[in-house]
Formats: C-alpha cells, sequence, structure tokens
C-alpha cells in the first residue's frame, strides 16, 4: 500500500509545537531553529491546504483542524516509538535521572542503595539540575535530549512543580508540607522558641528556589496560618536553593521553613528540631516525568515502581 503522507519532520514540528504551543519551545526540543520549524509548519500547512495553527500576537494555538489532528499524529509517533522498542529488544543501557538539588542530595541518594540493591543490573547516573523545577506554574518542557530513540540510555526526570507535563507519563511521588526547622542549640533562656510570636527575636532564613509571584511568600504564608502578624518577613538572608537554606539552618543561623520529607533524616538524628507545631502544604509536589517511548524498557520500569514505593512510604502531613 502506497501512503500519501507529507515528511516525517513537518509531523515531528508539528507535534512538538502544539505540545508546546511554542515554535521556540519545539525548536530546542528538536535541536532546530524556530525558523525552521515554523518552515515545517508552513510545509504542513501547503501540503493540507488548511491552518493547523493560528498566529497570535504572544501565543500560537491551534485550530480546530490543528486540534484534529494532534491525538492521531501523537499516536502515530508513540506506535513508531514503541516498534522501535520492540525491534531492539528493550536493550537497557545506563539510566539517567534529572532532578532538583535538594531533592537529589537530600531525599532520593539516601535511598538509592535500596535500590542498587534489589536491581545490581540498572545502571544509574544522577544529575542535579536547578530547572528541574517548575516556574510561575508554567508546563515544563525538556530540551536536553531526554526523548531519543537512537540511543540504549534512557532519561527520566523528577520534577518539583503543578504536574503539567504534556507528551509525558506523569506520576506523582508525594505532596510535601513546609516546616519551621533549626539548630537545637538555637533557642535559648533570652531567645525562646516555643511559640510562632517567639520568631520575632530570631533569624528568618529564606529559601528562593520557587519563584512566588503572585502568592504570598513562604513564611508570610507560614505565620498568616500561624495567626501571627507584624513580623517583618523581608528580614533575613536568602539562599537560591533549599540545601543552602537547610545548611544555613544546620548552622545555627536562624530558623528556616524546609520541605520535612528533606529533612526528615536531621529531625530524626537530632541535627533539626521542629519547635512549632505548624504546616503548610507546597502548592507544588514532587512528580516522575518519564516520556512514553522508554516507559516500558527494563530499567525504567523498575526504576519508576521503586521510586513510587518510596514515596508512598513518605508520611502524609
Amino acid at each position: 500500500m502506497s501512503y500519501r503522507l507529507p515528511p516525517l519532520t513537518a509531523l515531528r514540528a508539528f507535534e512538538s509545537a502544539a505540545r508546546h504551543l511554542s515554535f521556540k519551545k519545539a525548536a530546542l526540543e528538536l535541536h532546530v531553529t524556530p525558523a525552521a520549524i515554523s518552515q515545517q509548519i508552513k510545509a504542513l500547512e501547503d501540503y493540507l491546504g488548511l491552518a493547523v495553527f493560528r498566529r497570535l500576537t504572544r501565543a500560537l494555538e491551534l485550530t480546530p483542524h490543528g486540534l484534529a489532528m494532534l491525538p492521531k499524529i501523537r499516536e502515530a509517533f508513540e506506535n513508531l516509538a514503541d516498534a522501535i522498542e520492540t525491534t531492539r529488544g528493550f536493550d537497557d543501557g545506563p539510566l539517567t535521572i534529572a532532578a532538583p538539588p535538594s531533592f537529589a542530595s537530600r531525599w532520593l541518594v539516601p535511598r538509592l542503595p535500596r535500590f542498587s540493591s534489589a536491581h545490581p543490573e540498572v545502571e544509574l547516573r544522577i544529575t542535579s539540575r536547578s530547572d528541574s523545577i517548575d516556574r510561575r506554574g508554567e508546563t515544563a518542557f525538556f530540551d536536553d535530549g531526554l526523548i531519543d530513540l537512537r540511543s540504549a540510555s534512557s532519561q527520566v526526570a523528577i520534577r518539583f512543580g503543578v504536574g503539567a507535563y504534556p507528551g509525558f507519563r506523569v506520576d506523582k511521588i508525594f505532596s510535601p508540607t513546609y516546616v519551621a526547622v533549626c539548630s537545637p542549640q538555637l533557642p535559648s533562656r533570652e531567645r525562646p522558641l516555643g511559640c510562632p510570636d517567639d520568631l520575632r527575636q530570631h533569624v528568618l532564613i529564606h529559601d528562593d528556589t520557587v519563584n512566588d509571584d503572585g502568592h504570598l511568600a513562604l513564611w508570610a504564608q507560614w505565620l498568616d496560618v500561624a495567626g501571627v502578624d507584624s513580623i517583618d518577613t523581608r528580614r533575613g538572608p536568602r539562599f537560591s536553593n533549599a540545601v543552602l537554606a537547610v545548611e544555613a539552618a544546620l548552622d545555627g543561623q536562624g530558623i528556616a521553613l524546609a520541605l520535612r520529607p528533606l529533612v526528615e533524616s536531621d529531625l530524626a538524628a537530632g541535627r533539626l528540631i521542629a519547635p512549632l507545631a505548624i504546616a503548610i502544604p507546597s502548592r507544588y509536589a514532587y512528580f516522575l516525568v518519564v516520556p512514553e517511548p522508554v516507559a516500558r524498557r527494563t530499567s525504567v520500569a523498575a526504576f519508576s515502581a521503586w521510586l513510587l514505593d518510596e514515596g508512598r512510604r513518605v508520611e502524609p502531613a
């Protein structure tokens, strides 16, 4: 049977641009220029004799024709990926996990010996990436070749965000809460920490990992729940990631709001204390994000099952 199809490169450009609603992001994902994506889309529209996108001033929208095409085009590429996987026989290479720095160092790495003991055949590579955290609630995309069917190696991501990652298999690992923590040496007779109002006498440590545009800052949220006002939440040192903020708290420099699962071992060992029994939920959660074409690879399936089981062990707030 002879198939009358437009070039596959044009269809791939359409699928990526439709998923991101952005020629620029599609270009980054496919390692070409935005102009090349635009040319591929024009070639597809010329072939079809109709428009698949509406080009707005600062946005991109799918037309009804584009919306109708997208599910079938995506399914077709997933079927192609499955065919390649079947032909290759699931010949697994190394498994790379990209994760936020604080999650990787304070939660994932200490647990990895359990995975390696159960699956010694899987070669793991852990990368720590600050761009594994959503910004301003935007839909995330991956520009680092997360999907590369030419390679036997696999890549998956752990993201701290809202969970909206079109085109990927997404599973929630856990939803953390923020608690106020400090060194056990910090409270004193002169500066106690028996109630939230005592924070007036202490340094507030700030973690700027999550951009809070449009939201109350973390300390402002916590104090609002605690029913305390007239404390200047802008004072105190600011750190660009949670690892640094927790290190400052461990060093006795002040009191920090930390994601409880990431400091659980420090609390259990007495290196940190949580003197104030107030917790606030994070508006973000941790998600395992897996490209559909590699989801069934043996190493990816094993790691996914293990990680989600570990996540279920996190005590609910």
